[in-house]
């Protein structure tokens, strides 16, 4: 299906000049062969360009409009995208990037990511594996990512550099870490992070207990409590796994999203992540509630975690947004290959060939991520209004022709290295694959010097 996005019509000669706040001085003007905004469901617009000014989309128009640009780019092989928005991550893991795989997660978490965050997470390697970890996101299309991990002051800084969007976790799990020793402490410091964030255009703050197996009653009370203070969001690994259940209903005689429930937590402000087992009433729920759910397929076919129910999450109208997890797990932060991931898998363990089309796994990947940390408003979708957060795919290599379908050729046979060109609200962080905010070999130098000391331990 070919269809024309204008504003505020739908037609194709529905651009007005008026639209722009200057229309013979915009600063970006994005000529492609192809744009898929999202919004509308499964538009493609052939040979249209992206009006960019100030940071905001203001049109987009046929490629032949006479507009004049501070800044024209034209692309004609390519397709611009929303950037992809990452549900959830441990970026700073991505210094354990193969540490210890093809193990179960209990094995995996106990016996060596644990202890290797005891010995070697502080400070400098948040710094360090986070920029490691936003190189490859910016390289890969990812423009916002929702983290959970320790010492987000340092995540943020990282970003803010980088240029990219991030909603940043306030860690809280009832066991000293390097980041807090106990429920006051992590409390303490994951407040005083969202007092010092807090008005950044780019960085936002929500909870992040880390899971219910992990977090006891009294702490998500005072989770509850200090979430509704400042109307903010919770980020939360739950029902990862059958033994997680199991644990559960012989420790509190509940299932864990029962328990979260009973504590206030299952709410339009929670994006739970991984949850793949789940019963009927619990999916019931989830879409009364305007829960959000962050799947991570590769993650969880990696370490044999189970698989997240998505056909039937869709058919309840749950909000099914994709995460890739960290790269300790996954072992990337490709979130063209978990669209794919995720797009197939629906449909193996369904039986169902139209479980979640290309159209369907790109929503995945953009809008739907953007529901979940409540900024659909703002990103997720590329139409006038929102922050030109955009992505340029190249189509011209042989692996993605003939395009018949943009939408298919993203989804389903793009690569990451395929993304040339990066804008996170109208600011280039990446063209013609070349980095334009980080210091690629500074990064990739240090990732080594942190592979010696840790293999060497």
């Amino acid at each position: 299906m070919v269809a024309a996005l204008s504003h505020p019509r739908r037609d194709p000669e529905g651009f007005r000049p008026d639209a722009l706040r200057n229309p013979m001085n915009a600063d970006l003007c994005i000529r492609a062969g192809w744009i898929v905004p999202v919004e509308p469901h499964r538009t493609v617009l052939k040979d249209h360009a992206i009006i960019v000014d100030e940071g905001q989309i203001v049109a987009l128009v046929p490629s032949s409009t006479n507009i004049h640009a501070q800044t024209v780019v034209d692309l004609p092989h390519h397709v611009l995208a929303p950037g992809f928005v990452n549900a959830h991550t441990h970026a700073a893991m991505t210094l354990f990037r193969g540490l210890a795989d093809d193990l179960p997660l209990s094995e995996w978490l106990a016996q060596h990511i644990w202890p290797a965050e005891g010995r070697f997470v502080d400070s400098a390697f948040v710094t360090d594996g986070t920029a490691l970890a936003v190189l490859e996101m910016i390289r890969g299309g990812t423009t916002s990512f929702n983290d959970m991990y320790f010492f987000p002051g340092e995540t943020a800084a990282v970003v803010d550099k980088a240029g990219l969007r991030a909603t940043l976790g306030m860690v809280v799990i009832d066991v000293p870490t390097a980041w807090a020793s106990d429920t006051h402490g992590y409390l303490k410091r994951g407040l005083e992070f969202c007092d010092t964030w807090r008005h950044h255009p780019r960085i936002r703050a929500l909870f992040a207990p880390h899971a219910p197996y992990s977090v006891g009653d009294e702490t998500l009370k005072a989770i509850r409590m200090h979430a509704d203070e400042l109307d903010m969001g919770l980020h939360m690994h739950i029902h990862e796994t059958a033994g997680e259940i199991e644990q559960s209903l012989s420790r509190y005689g509940v299932r864990p999203l029962a328990r979260l429930d009973k504590l206030g937590i299952v709410d339009s402000g929670l994006i739970a992540v991984h949850m793949t087992a789940l019963n009927e009433a619990e999916m019931h729920l989830c879409a009364e509630r305007g829960v959000s759910i962050a799947h991570c397929p590769e993650s969880n076919l990696k370490i044999a975690a189970g698989i997240c129910p998505v056909k039937s999450l869709i058919q309840h109208g749950v909000n099914v947004a994709l995460g890739t997890d960290g790269a300790a797990s996954n072992n990337d932060l490709d979130m063209l290959g978990e669209m794919r991931t995720a797009a197939l898998l629906a449909k193996g363990i369904s039986g169902d060939a139209t479980a979640v089309p290309a159209a369907a796994a790109l929503e995945m990947a953009t809008l739907n991520g953007a529901r979940a940390l409540g900024m659909a408003d703002r990103i997720g979708s590329l139409v006038p209004g929102k922050a030109a957060d955009i992505i340029a795919i190249d189509l011209s290599p042989a692996s993605t022709q003939p395009v018949y379908d943009p939408l298919s050729q993203i989804v389903y046979a793009a690569g990451r290295d395929q993304v040339t060109d990066v804008w996170v609200g109208g600011r280039p962080l990446m063209r013609h694959r070349q980095m334009l905010t980080l210091d690629e070999q500074s990064i990739l130098a240090k990732a080594r010097t942190w592979r010696t000391k840790i293999r060497n331990a």
